[in-house]
C-alpha cells in the first residue's frame, strides 16, 4: 500500500473545547471542517498518520523526527492540563525514512527523551501536533503516528523530502495518511498576533486558490516577499505534503477558510485515487520522475547510475518520452523523443533527462548548485496518429507534430498560455522552420504526465 489520504489542518489550541470555551463559537466552521477531515482520514483506515508540524524542535538544515516509542502531549500550556494525548510511534516507518533520507543526502535529527532544560522536554508533542491529533483520535483514528518538524530548507528541497517520505511509505507497505499542520497568515487584522499587514490576506487567498487548482508549481514559486509579509507558519508543512503525493492521483478539496482572530485557518483534504499507472496505490508514478532526477544528478556529480530493480511493466517496454526541468517556475531544459530510441522506456527517460539538463541548446548545462532547485516532469507519449482535419485537435488534450519532408516540430499538450489549435500549430511550425502556407502532415498524440 501507500499514502491513501492527506489533509491540511490548522492548529490553534482554542479549537479544543477545553481550551477555547465560549470562543470556539467564533471558529465553528473550522471545527466542523476539521471533524469532517478527521472522519475522512479515519474512514481510509490508515495504519499510521504522518503529522508535519511547524512547532516542534526546529533545525535550519535538518528535519527533526520524534523517535520515542510512545509519544505524549497535553494542553497544560493552555490551562487545560487534564487533556492528555498519547500515541504509539511507527518506528519501522521512521527507520525507512532514515534510510531513504540518507540516500538523498537529507539530514535527520532523531529526538530521544532528554531534558533540554529544567522546564522543557523536546520529545513532548507540541500544539501543532496535539490539536489535529485530538480530532483524529476523537474520529476513531487510533493507529500509530510519526511526527516530524520541517527544516528551514528551500521549498523545492522540502518537496523532494516529501517524495522521500512516499518512498519510505512504499518500502514498509503501510496504509498511511499525511497531515500538514499549518496556520496561514498571522497578520490578517489590526491587533493580530504578529501585527497587521494587508498582504496577509493576499497570501492566504493565493495559497487557497493554488490548492484548489492543485497547482504545485505556483505554490513552489510563490513570491518570497509575500510569504515573509504574511507571517505564516505552515507553508513548508504543505510543501512536504505535496511532495509526498508526487506521482499519485490526488484530488484536493478545501473544506473551509476563516480568520476571525487575525490568523488564517484553512482545512483541506486530498483524496488519493489510483496512481498514474497501475490499479493499486503503489506510488509507481514517482518512479518515472525519480529515474529522470537520479540519472541527471548522477551525471552532474560524476557518479555512477543504475536503474532501480523491480520496475513496473510499462517502464520495461520501449517508449517515447520528454523530460522537462523547471527552476523557480521557469523552464530550465526540455528534451525528448517522438519514437523510442532505447530498449526500454526507463532507459529513454534516463537518457532524455541527461540531455535536458546538459544538452538543451537554449540553456547552459545544469550545475551542481542548481540540482536542489530543479523540479522534474516526465511526459510519456502515445504513438502519434495522423490527423486530416484540425477539428480533431485540442491543445489541452493532444500534443501535435507537424512534418514537411525531414523537418518536424513537436509541441506537448496542456502548455501554459496556449489556448487555440491555430496557436499550437503555428508554434510547432516555427520550431520546425516550416513557413506559413507550406503544406504539412499533422499528427496528434496524448501523454501521461508525471511530476
Amino acid at each position: 500500500m501507500s499514502i491513501v489520504v492527506a489533509g491540511i489542518s490548522p492548529h490553534p489550541p482554542l479549537i479544543i473545547p477545553e481550551v477555547g470555551g465560549r470562543e470556539i463559537a467564533e471558529v465553528r466552521r473550522t471545527v466542523e471542517s476539521l471533524k469532517k477531515l478527521s472522519a475522512e482520514i479515519a474512514a481510509a483506515r490508515p495504519e499510521t498518520v504522518i503529522i508535519i508540524t511547524p512547532h516542534g524542535p526546529m533545525f535550519r538544515d535538518a528535519v527533526a523526527i520524534q523517535a520515542e516509542e510512545e509519544l505524549q502531549g497535553d494542553f497544560s500550556a493552555f490551562r487545560a492540563s487534564d487533556v492528555r494525548l498519547t500515541a504509539k510511534n511507527d518506528l519501522e516507518l521512521l527507520q525507512a525514512v532514515a534510510e531513504e533520507s540518507k540516500k538523498e543526502r537529507f539530514e535527520l535529527v532523531l529526538l530521544k527523551k532528554r531534558k533540554t532544560s529544567f522546564f522543557s522536554d523536546e520529545t513532548a508533542l507540541d500544539h501543532g501536533t496535539t490539536v489535529p491529533l485530538y480530532y483524529l483520535q476523537e474520529a476513531g483514528s487510533a493507529g500509530k503516528i510519526m511526527v516530524l518538524t520541517f527544516a528551514m530548507l528551500p521549498y523545492r528541497a522540502l518537496f523532494r523530502f516529501g517524495q522521500v517520505l512516499q518512498r519510505a511509505v512504499d518500502k514498509t507497505g503501510r496504509r498511511v495518511a499525511v497531515l500538514a499542520s499549518a496556520d496561514l497568515s498571522h497578520r490578517l487584522l489590526p491587533g493580530a498576533p504578529a501585527g497587521y499587514d494587508p498582504r496577509g490576506k493576499e497570501f492566504d487567498e493565493k495559497l487557497a486558490r493554488h490548492l484548489r487548482d492543485y497547482d504545485v508549481e505556483e505554490i513552489l514559486s510563490m513570491d518570497r516577499e509575500l510569504i515573509s509579509r504574511a507571517g505564516e507558519c505552515g507553508l513548508r508543512s504543505i510543501v512536504i505534503l505535496l511532495g509526498s503525493l508526487s506521482g499519485l492521483k490526488a484530488t484536493p478539496e478545501v473544506f473551509s477558510y476563516e480568520g476571525p482572530f487575525g490568523v488564517g485557518y484553512l482545512v483541506a483534504a486530498f483524496k488519493v485515487g489510483e496512481s498514474e499507472v497501475g490499479e493499486q496505490l503503489t506510488g509507481e508514478g514517482s518512479i518515472f520522475v525519480e529515474i529522470a532526477r537520479r540519472s541527471l544528478e548522477s551525471r552532474v556529480r560524476g557518479e555512477s547510475f543504475s536503474l532501480p530493480d523491480d520496475l513496473p511493466p510499462e517502464l520495461l517496454q520501449p517508449g517515447a518520452a520528454f523530460v522537462s526541468l523547471k527552476k523557480k517556475g521557469q523552464l530550465r531544459g526540455c528534451i525528448g523523443t517522438i519514437m523510442p530510441t532505447k530498449r526500454t522506456l526507463a532507459e529513454e527517460i534516463a537518457a532524455n533527462a541527461v540531455s535536458a539538463g546538459l544538452y538543451d541548446p537554449r540553456f547552459p548545462p545544469v550545475s551542481r548548485r542548481e540540482l536542489k532547485d530543479l523540479l522534474y516532469s516526465v511526459d510519456v507519449l502515445t504513438e502519434p496518429e495522423k490527423v486530416d482535419d484540425i477539428s480533431a485537435l485540442d491543445p489541452q488534450r493532444y500534443g501535435v507534430i507537424v512534418r514537411r519532408g525531414n523537418r518536424s516540430g513537436l509541441l506537448l499538450p496542456a502548455l501554459e498560455g496556449i489556448t487555440s489549435v491555430e496557436e499550437q500549430l503555428e508554434i510547432a511550425r516555427q520550431k520546425a522552420g516550416i513557413l506559413p502556407g507550406e503544406d504539412v502532415e499533422i499528427y496528434r498524440f496524448t501523454v501521461k504526465r508525471y511530476y
